[in-house]
This record gives structure tokens, sequence and C-alpha cells, in this order.
């Protein structure tokens, strides 16, 4: 919805200063009108193939990007091997079998992009979020998640998620799972793309990472994304409205 404020709580910003945010906002988004799906994939297999180049160095878990996230989480009383952040997995994945899933076509350009850049990229159906909010912040323990597999799970009181203003979580111990409820499907039309970063050099990944996928959506549709990077000066992104300040 126009008017959907984005921000992480000050109790996360506080507890992981090391923290470095962005946000995408784009429209007209389909899937069914990508250009040349040639284009698309070709693209999608530039930015594994960076990714493989820097795998055959070595695992992703000696990433710093990983490692960072790794320590973010084991604040948070996670097991990084348990629960890994979404680059890590798909890093992970990548590794072990070459290539990428293949789910939607906006949604395969930020995992490739995710990957390249090491950062969660997190890519949600705008139109699938219940505004004024959505804030990364401690769980309530009452929120409804919905699995992929179209379950319901509450998030345990104080982990970290994407949580609406009608108390639904779009999120699973941050970025760890995203929700099925605004996942990207063939009839969204709107996306909000969050790319995260906890590592030293953070601000400069997410802000490269933000760019790529920006300049890919121009390439390939008829959008003009908005970006805008979220600090303590300028911690909120209201969709369709740009950067405001409180």
């Amino acid at each position: 919805m126009t008017g959907l404020t984005f921000r992480h709580a000050e109790a996360v910003r506080s507890a992981h200063p090391g923290l470095a945010a962005g946000v995408l906002y784009g429209t007209d988004v389909d899937a069914t009108d990508a250009g040349s799906p040639d284009a698309v994939a070709s693209r999608i297999e530039e930015y594994t193939a960076r990714a493989l180049a820097r795998l055959g160095e070595g695992p992703e878990s000696q990433f710093p990007e990983v490692l960072a996230w790794r320590r973010a989480f084991a604040r948070m009383g996670l097991r990084p091997t348990q629960y890994r952040c979404a680059s890590e997995s798909l890093l992970r994945r990548l590794r072990k079998e070459g290539a990428l899933p293949r789910i939607h076509p906006v949604v395969d350009l930020c995992n490739a992009v995710s990957v390249a850049y090491a950062v969660p990229v997190a890519v949600l159906d705008a139109d699938r979020i219940t505004g004024p909010l959505l804030e990364v912040r401690p769980a309530h323990g009452d929120e409804e998640y919905t699995t992929f597999g179209g379950r319901t799970e509450h998030p345990a009181p104080g982990e970290v998620t994407y949580a609406d203003s009608a108390g639904r979580a779009h999120a699973r111990r941050w970025t760890n799972r995203q929700s099925g409820h605004s996942a990207v499907s063939d009839s969204t039309r709107r996306i909000l793309v969050v790319a995260e970063a906890m590592h030293e050099g953070g601000a400069d990944t997410v802000a490269q990472a933000l760019k790529t996928v920006a300049e890919e959506l121009t390439a390939h549709w008829p959008v003009t994304p908005v970006t805008a990077l979220l600090t303590a000066g300028t911690p909120e992104f209201t969709l369709g409205h740009g950067v405001r300040t409180p």
C-alpha cells in the first residue's frame, strides 16, 4: 500500500550497532513482462558465476559478510550452524549444487545479487503487507507467520521479525526465513526489497547491491525503482514517498 513505512526498531539498532540496511521500492513488476527471458537468465548466471568464483577460494562460512551475521545470530541466542542468514543458505546451496533455484524472475535476480554480494536481500510483495508500518523488531509472541507450505507459526517472544500493523510476521529469525504470505508471485506488481549487512564496510556493500538490483529492474521491466540507505539519521522509508526522518 502507498504510504507504508519501513524501519528497524531502535531496540534492534541498539543491539546491533554494525547494522547497515537499505531499501528499494518498485512498481509495475510483472513476471510475464520481463523483457527478454534469455537476457534475465544471462544476468542471473553472471552474478552466480561471480559467487562461484569466490566460493572456489574458500567456503561461505569464511566470508566476512557471513561471519558477521553468524555473530549476530549468536548474540540473539541462535546456533549459527542451525539457523543461517538467507545469503549464507543460498551460497551453501550454490556451492553444493552449482546453481540456485528458479522461483520468479525478480526473486531469481535478487537471489543472484545476494550471493554475488554475500548479504541477505529480501523481496516482498508490497501489497501483501498491512500498513501503515512494517518494522524489524523483537516479536511479542502473538504475531502470525505463514510458512511457504501454508502453516501458521508464531515467532518466539524477543525473536527479531518483520512485523506489520496487522501483527503478521513476514520473517522468522530476522534474515533466516521469509514468509509465504508476502512472497513474490505471478500476481505481484509492487515490491519492497531490503538488503541488510553486519560486516565492516556493510553500508558500501548494501549500497552496491541495491544499485545493482535497481539497474537490473530498470533494464528488464518498465519500472523506475526508488532506493534509500537507512541510517540512524534517516531510519525510515515510506513507499512512494522516499525517506523521512522522525
